[in-house]
């Protein structure tokens, strides 16, 4: 059917007889036909003439709209008019309509609030709009195409609640990410942390443009995040809304030393057992110990990975240490420090050695050659510097009379300077020969230390014997010793 042909067939249409700008009184309108917003020929149009009919005079019904006070909702009409339902139905005597977009005089006029107060029911076609959460009620008038606004409804939606926590297995203090993003029809949203007991532990109101969250539990266990979406009408999200995670149990360390007043144990080793360190929700699978001197320095540490966490240590140096370890179990939780997996320990050093010693003795007078054997102590009084060494043996001479074996005693003070040390003292020797006399040495040694474990040594040294009172060119007398100290 062409345009021009529908344009002359208006059959009784419509409008107002009062024309005029918007009125809070309602207006009763009993006919229509004067004042049409076009005029169409033929039999009564079909929808799709009427939406052809809208998007032609686009410009007219936008003018009309603004009028009205809802140019707001132009594009959305234009737009879904095109796809719209039109469906047949009735203006009922008494029913009103908000305003109605009509022609008078080749202008766009609006008038309203209208009610029809004809004989009977008019026929028109009812159109629905949606913009935003309100639906907007449109009235058309067969065939006429008057445009009139019969009711608007805001249907506010239910929240649906979205609610993603992630990761969900933590330890202690990790970083917990909740997002509640994908949270539809909110105006605002609230989530809550309760632990397996149900208490509440704590709580963050988000928006949709604050929608996500960062948190950290501080205690083991599992927790569930419940989240609520509230909508514009306040009303909160019934869908179930929730998301658990699990903060993972630390292992708990625990070290025992083979001792804590570990005497005599520089040089020995010490075990130092981790053992004992569990996990409740897991297992180790690593142990770090950290050995510390009494400053707090670390002197050695070790990662031990394979059962059953045992670590041998030899320490040299006398002091008191602390065995600190720290279990990582297969969540990569670590341990916290307690007075079980951290222990003090004193070592003490080896001062008081027996000492034996051996070797070559020359004494003066065609310098007759001896050997000498003699045992006695070694006495650290201050380790690595300062010891005190006291012997007593016999040396027995390679050739016979006038020489004789004689009785020794050597008591010196040593002092050392690394490996090398310097021991001054006095000696006491029997007469040698037996036209000689009994009598008192000044004794030096010159030595050096071949090995030193700090449990016991082997020192080679040179002697020299000084007489007092006897003749020095007759009776001095040197020897080289080999010394084990034990």
């Amino acid at each position: 059917m062409s345009v021009k042909r529908l344009k002359l067939v208006i059959i009784p249409c419509l409008i107002l007889l009062l024309v005029g700008g918007a009125s809070a009184e309602v207006k009763k309108i009993k006919s229509m036909g004067n004042f049409t917003f076009v005029r169409i020929k033929g039999s009564i149009p079909t929808p799709e003439v009427m939406k052809m009919l809208a998007d032609r005079y686009a410009g007219d019904i936008k003018y009309g709209f603004d009028q009205a006070g809802y140019g707001d909702i132009y594009l959305a009409f234009i737009e879904q008019l095109k796809s719209a339902e039109f469906e047949d139905t009735t203006w009922n005597i008494g029913e009103t309509v908000k305003w109605m977009l009509f022609r008078s005089q080749g202008r766009i006029k609006v008038t309203g609030p209208l009610e029809w107060a004809g004989k009977q029911p008019l026929e028109v076609f009812s159109v629905k709009v949606k913009k935003g959460f309100k639906t907007y009620t449109f009235i058309i008038p067969k065939p006429c195409g008057n445009i009139a606004l019969r009711d608007e409804v805001e249907e506010i939606p239910e929240a649906v609640c979205s609610l993603k926590v992630s990761p969900t297995k933590v330890n202690i203090n990790d970083p917990i990410t909740v997002d509640m993003s994908g949270s539809q029809y909110a105006r605002s949203m609230k989530v809550e942390v309760f632990d397996r007991q149900g208490n509440r532990v704590s709580s963050k109101d988000l928006t949709p443009e604050a929608a996500r969250w960062q948190t950290k539990l501080d205690k083991p266990g599992e927790y569930v995040f419940r989240g609520t979406a509230i909508n514009l009408a306040d009303k909160p999200s019934s869908n179930v809304c929730e998301g658990r995670v699990y903060v993972n149990y630390p292992p708990v360390a625990r070290v025992v030393p083979n001792c804590l007043n570990c005497r005599e144990y520089a040089g020995r080793p010490l075990t130092f057992d981790a053992s004992g360190s569990a996990d409740q929700d897991g297992e180790i699978i690593r142990v770090v110990f950290e050995l510390t001197d009494s400053t707090g320095r670390v002197v050695d540490t070790l990662a031990a990975t394979q059962k059953p966490y045992i670590w041998e240590k030899i320490l040299y140096s006398p002091g008191d240490y602390t065995i600190s370890v720290t279990a990582y179990d297969n969540d990569g939780a670590a341990s916290v420090a307690t007075s079980d997996s951290r222990k003090t320990i004193r070592v003490t050093r080896k001062t008081l050695f027996i000492a034996a010693e051996a070797g070559p003795l020359l004494a003066h007078g065609s310098y007759t050659a001896f050997g000498f054997v003699r045992t006695g102590m070694f006495v650290w009084l201050s380790p690595d510097k300062t010891s005190l060494t006291f012997t007593s043996g016999a040396a027995v001479p390679f050739k016979g009379a006038p020489w004789k074996p004689v009785i020794t005693a050597n008591i010196l003070g040593n002092v050392h300077f690394g490996k090398v040390f310097l021991g001054l003292g006095a000696g006491f020797m029997t007469k040698e020969r037996s036209d000689r006399k009994t009598g008192v040495d000044a004794l030096g040694q010159l030595g050096v230390t071949l090995s030193n474990n700090y449990l016991s040594m082997w020192q080679l040294y040179f002697e020299f014997r000084v007489p007092l009172g006897r003749s020095f060119s007759d009776c001095h007398k040197m020897a080289v010793g080999l010394r084990y100290n034990f």
